[in-house]
């Protein structure tokens, strides 16, 4: 049985991949939260949930112990904080894959109007996100970091993805398309490993999201 810690399972992408992935007989999920009345309705037969936050590193410890994989769906101005402290967590407790969901246009791989417009909109927040990943690719771990577009509610499974080093492409992609490739990657975790991967829906280029 492979067990799975997601951290920040109360995120909308993680409520996604945690449905996909609830009463799978070869996984153990453990659903890390701050606020777990979010998880209500979720726990399975495979599941247990433990609240605490990542930046309590005893709890963090305790919650790190017997796990295969960790999966981060984080986020905050603090979250290259955040990616210390969980890759300091996993290396104690002996713990080699991560999954790590961060944002696109960290490295400056969107171009165009739609980058400069990205740019406008969530260039300065984006720093932290930029040192997490920073953090996690110098941490030794097998890790994917996933980089979506802008994310949407629609409830369609379609999405490519791009190297670290190659263009973005597309302005938005579904949550529960983020969330299909973080669950493939969990049942098969040899898949992307040491990869950086931007992931949109295919034909959404443009200036900007069609919703914004």
């Amino acid at each position: 049985m492979i067990k799975v810690l997601i951290l920040g399972a109360g995120g909308q992408i993680a409520r996604h991949v945690i449905d996909m992935l609830a009463g799978d007989g070869d996984l153990h999920l453990t659903l890390y939260a701050r606020n777990t009345a979010r998880l209500a309705g979720l726990a399975g037969p495979n599941q247990n949930v433990v609240q605490g936050d990542v930046l309590d590193a005893a709890r963090l410890d305790e919650a790190m112990q017997g796990q295969d994989i960790v999966y981060a769906n984080l986020t905050g101005a603090d979250l290259d904080r955040q990616a210390r402290a969980v890759i300091a967590a996993m290396k104690k407790a002996g713990i080699r894959r991560l999954i790590f969901i961060l944002a696109l246009g960290i490295y400056d791989e969107v171009s165009g109007k739609f980058g400069e417009w990205n740019a406008a909109m969530i260039g300065e927040d984006l720093k932290p996100f930029r040192r997490a990943g920073d953090a996690i690719e110098a941490s030794g771990l097998e890790y994917t970091i996933l980089r979506p577009a802008w994310l949407m509610d629609e409830a369609v499974i379609d999405y490519e993805t791009t190297a670290r080093n190659e263009p973005f492409k597309g302005t938005s992609v579904s949550r529960v398309s983020v969330a299909d490739l973080v669950a493939r990657i969990v049942r098969a975790p040899d898949r992307h490993v040491g990869e950086n991967l931007g992931v949109d829906k295919p034909g959404t280029d443009g200036d900007k999201p069609d919703f914004m």
